[in-house]
């Protein structure tokens, strides 16, 4: 038996009650949850203030620490999901999460699998490795709408093209 009750399935099997997360319904939350945090701003512009303290501490770390990947796990967290939970980049695009890596990102067949809250990273050469992370508002031909934490000493809105996306994970699953 199942029921739908505010985007989240309730599963009845033999008396024992299980919640599985209904994916529409979930993306919605986690973007409303993402956009009432536009503008939220590091204090002294080194990686602190109270709001991204709160951020860094939900993923295990103290003010000063690079933030982005622990915006993103806040926002799943507050939506009631586990998962990610991680503030280093690189980890939120595991091979069982992760759909697109590097030129095939770029293609116009990927439109069609990308989801509102899929998280999409950007690869820094300096650092060899993907340095930035945010999460995908909407899709605009070739362009990703983004809200993301840490870009320009807050948590803002972007429009960034398909080319300066090195990847893009679904942790939730299921399609809009």
């Amino acid at each position: 038996m199942y029921h739908l009750f505010f985007g989240v399935f309730l599963i009845v099997v033999c008396g024992n009650v299980g919640t599985v997360y209904h994916p529409v319904g979930i993306r919605k939350d986690i973007i409303n949850i993402a956009r009432q945090e536009i503008g939220v701003r590091e204090a002294t512009g080194n990686n602190d203030g109270d709001r991204v303290e709160e951020y860094l501490r939900y993923t295990g770390l103290g003010k000063g620490y690079a933030w982005c990947s622990a915006f993103v796990s806040w926002c799943y967290g507050q939506a009631g999901l586990a998962e990610p939970r991680n503030p280093w980049s690189p980890a939120l695009f595991p091979n069982a999460r992760t759909y697109c890596r590097s030129d095939a990102c770029r293609r116009s067949p990927m439109l069609m699998q990308i989801n509102p809250v899929d998280i999409f990273g950007i690869y820094g050469q300096r650092h060899r490795r993907i340095n930035h992370v945010g999460l995908v508002k909407d899709i605009q031909g070739k362009y990703l709408i983004t809200i993301e934490g840490n870009s320009n000493n807050r948590v803002e809105s972007k429009r960034r093209h398909l080319a300066t996306i090195y990847a893009l994970a679904d942790w939730i699953g299921g399609k809009e």
